[in-house]
């Protein structure tokens, strides 16, 4: 019975990427299992947190981002360069120097996305448009999600490569 896949709701089936495992993702609270749930899923954490209002979860966000592409990224090319070469470690060195530039309003997140993000969104400024839980790869849509409306991230590590996000709406 297990292999039918009748998830009941609000779960997802994931891929672990270090253990090449099925787990479950309960996708209101992002707790994941490796049991195959038999109920719904849960919307709410164990603790009933008192600061838990409904601004605190969003089904969508809307995001910027800026993508600094390097050697071990999953795909080292991008719209800028067919042969992306620099270090995790230079990608990092770049994005600190973009985000400070942000922060210290010496240019603006659009200005540095359109000319310099290894992502295709660079024509748009880095705009990603609205997405929900489970359209993104975990490390980016866990900082993605945790932001509020006009904040900034630090630099996030994800497969395609070193991001920052500037949460939108």
């Amino acid at each position: 019975m297990p292999d039918s896949e009748q998830l009941p709701e609000g779960w997802e089936k994931r891929t672990s990427r270090s253990t090449g495992m099925s787990y479950y993702l309960n996708v209101y609270t992002k707790e994941s299992q490796w049991d195959q749930p038999t109920e719904p899923a849960k919307k709410t954490g164990g603790g009933g947190g008192a600061s838990a209002g409904s601004g605190d979860a969003p089904d969508e966000v809307q995001c910027l981002h800026l993508l600094v592409k390097h050697k071990g990224s999953r795909r080292p090319s991008s719209w800028r360069e067919a042969n992306i070469t620099r270090t995790k470690e230079e990608a990092q060195l770049l994005l600190e120097v973009y985000r400070n530039k942000i922060v210290q309003q010496e240019a603006t997140f659009d200005e540095l996305a359109r000319s310099y993000s290894d992502c295709s969104s660079a024509k748009r400024g880095g705009d990603l448009g609205r997405f929900g839980r489970g359209q993104m790869q975990a490390a980016f849509e866990d900082a993605a999600f945790k932001l509020n409306v006009g904040q900034l991230s630090g630099i996030v590590d994800g497969d395609s490569g070193l991001h920052i996000i500037l949460r939108k709406a």
